[in-house]
């Protein structure tokens, strides 16, 4: 049996798994701690940093950060939710996310995380970056304007002998994303449709199958990003 570890959330008293990550044993505690490149038994990336905590008195990534013994985690404080707020805001500046016209609308984890923040004006100007889109494979196509550098895509899709089928390229202001054409070429309909829901954004969609979902009934349209953990746990 795997060894808990008492810990507390803003004063509320948690039980976790020695070596869980803050992020998935606040959720387990009825806490949610917002995450976009962090999925559950995957291993963690720590890329968007929107999951930033303090705990024992230091900022820290909650998805790639153990708890310990005795922890003392802040998650609700004005100070993390407007790092929160500025880390969202930055990521609809730096890409061209146009949400009426984009097909991950109302499943998008990232508008969801816009409208939970408030998010009006951005506090950081527009870069308007131009990115190719690649729309060269049977299944899918890349929306490179929208992609957050999650790298959900590059740890969780690969093929029957574990090959990733997507990359990052480049480093910097060149980093973009990139498909493997001939391991793309054989995805099956199932594996191009996980790749586009665990893309956190609208990066990477099916063709041929764009808002098949009518308003009212998708992911987010009544309900508020996290409210699943917060909700399961009252």
């Amino acid at each position: 049996m795997s060894e808990t570890v008492k810990f507390t959330i803003d004063g509320k008293e948690c039980i976790g798994k020695k070596g869980q990550y803050i992020v998935d044993a606040a959720a387990e505690n009825g806490v949610y701690i917002p995450v976009l490149c962090h999925m559950k038994d995957v291993i963690p990336a720590g890329s968007c940093r929107v999951c930033t905590v303090k705990a024992n008195g230091r900022n820290m990534a909650a998805c790639t950060s153990p708890v310990e013994e005795g922890m003392s985690i802040e998650n609700n404080t004005a100070e993390l939710l407007d790092i929160r707020k500025a880390i969202v805001e930055m990521l609809f500046v730096e890409g061209n996310h146009f949400c009426p016209a984009c097909e991950k609308s109302g499943n998008c984890d990232l508008q969801a995380l816009g409208y939970k923040y408030q998010m009006m004006v951005p506090r950081f100007p527009y870069v308007f970056e131009r990115r190719n889109i690649d729309a060269t494979t049977p299944k899918i196509f890349l929306e490179r304007n929208r992609c957050i550098f999650c790298k959900r895509c590059v740890r969780m899709i690969k093929d029957a002998e574990g090959r990733s089928i997507f990359a990052f390229k480049g480093r910097g202001e060149t980093l973009e994303i990139n498909i493997d054409h001939k391991l793309a070429a054989n995805m099956t309909d199932e594996m191009a449709q996980l790749a586009m829901d665990i893309c956190p954004v609208g990066a990477i969609l099916r063709k041929e199958v764009g808002f098949n979902e009518a308003i009212g009934t998708r992911k987010y349209d009544k309900k508020v990003i996290g409210s699943d953990i917060e909700n399961n746990h009252q």
